[in-house]
Formats: C-alpha cells, sequence, structure tokens
C-alpha cells in the first residue's frame, strides 16, 4: 500500500491502469502527463518489447493536496495487456493503492475485457488483495468508436459490484482526467480512514 516518505514528507500512492491490450490504456497516461504542469510531474518511463507495441509501463508521479501535513504524490503504472506477459502483471501490481479498470467499449473486445478483470481479481487475490476491497473505477474507453456495447450492456458484464464507472475516449482526453480524479478521491479517502 502507500509509502509514507518522512523526509520529504509525501506520501507516495500507486494507481494502476489495468485491462484487456490495446483497450486505451497508455493512452489514457499519455494524455494525462502531456496535460500535466511540468513542475507537477516527473519522467515518464515507457519500457517495450520488440514482440508488442502496446507493452509500455508508464510512471507519473502527480501532486494532489495534503493529508496531515504530507503532500499526496501519485504514481501512474499501466500493465501489458497480453496474458503472455502476467508475471509482469504481478510485478506492477505489487503495493498499489488503486485500480482503474479500462474496458475496449467496442462489442468485439467484451471476452477480452471479462477475461482481463478475471486475471486482475486472480493476480491481485494472489497478493492477499480483494478488488471489491481496494480503491478501484471501471473505464468504458473508446465510446467515440462505430460499433460499441451501450454503457448499460457493458456495466452489466463488468460492473456487478457498482463501482464508480466513467465513458472516455483517452485519444481526445474525454472523460480521462475524470477516471484519474475519481480513482484519487477513493485512494485519499481510503488514505483517511486510516487503513
Amino acid at each position: 500500500m502507500s509509502f509514507i516518505n518522512y523526509a520529504s514528507r509525501e506520501i507516495n500512492c500507486k494507481i494502476v491502469y489495468y485491462g484487456p491490450g490495446l483497450c486505451g490504456k497508455t493512452t489514457n497516461l499519455q494524455f494525462i502527463y502531456q496535460k500535466t504542469a511540468a513542475e507537477a510531474k516527473g519522467k515518464m518511463i515507457s519500457l517495450a518489447t520488440e514482440t508488442e507495441r502496446t507493452l509500455f509501463f508508464d510512471f507519473l508521479p502527480l501532486s494532489l493536496g495534503e493529508i496531515r501535513g504530507f503532500k499526496t504524490r501519485f504514481h501512474l503504472y499501466t500493465v501489458p495487456g497480453q496474458v503472455f506477459y502476467d508475471a509482469s502483471r504481478k510485478l506492477i501490481l505489487k503495493g498499489v493503492d488503486g485500480v482503474v479498470f479500462v474496458a475496449d467499449s467496442q462489442d468485439e473486445r467484451i471476452d477480452a475485457n471479462i477475461e482481463s478483470l478475471e486475471n486482475l481479481r486472480i493476480n491481485l487475490k494472489e497478493q492477499g488483495y480483494d478488488l471489491d476491497k481496494l480503491p478501484y473505477i471501471v473505464q468504458y474507453n473508446k465510446r467515440d468508436l462505430p460499433g460499441v456495447m451501450s454503457v448499460k450492456e457493458l456495466h452489466s458484464e463488468l460492473n456487478p459490484t457498482n463501482v464508480p464507472e466513467f465513458e472516455a475516449c483517452a485519444t481526445t482526453g474525454e472523460g480521462v482526467f475524470e477516471t484519474l480524479k475519481a480513482i484519487a478521491k477513493l485512494i485519499l479517502i481510503d488514505l483517511k480512514k486510516g487503513k
């Protein structure tokens, strides 16, 4: 969970963007990074393999508010979408404070969304986390494309626990900051409870 740096008086929180391949996790972080003031962010680090252009691990600290005199710094990560990289997904989830599940709204991607969501639950459970007890948000991305499922259908398949959900188009930024603000708020509420 969150790491407290007493020397710099910072609480460091980790947000992981999880979802199937090509759903828009990296695009979310790139948009946030581009629109965040230079003094409020660190370097974005991307690691790619030669086999998949979508495999990126993005790191982005954002400052937001104070809790008991400590600044809150958010570190944003994406996981690789491909099942092949499951070990990397598990590693990135270590110490997670909040999760954004990015779903691809296209009808033909529903099975990939369901598989990825189940994989998230399994990977968290293996590390002693319960998705239903973590700050958690669902983002329905790619709402601008033809052939997308209705939000009601997506909700039925991907959000049975009724966590906050947002429609988005990460390429234009629609819903991106709303999603980030919502997960950050849930994490801050969790921190204030003293968990």
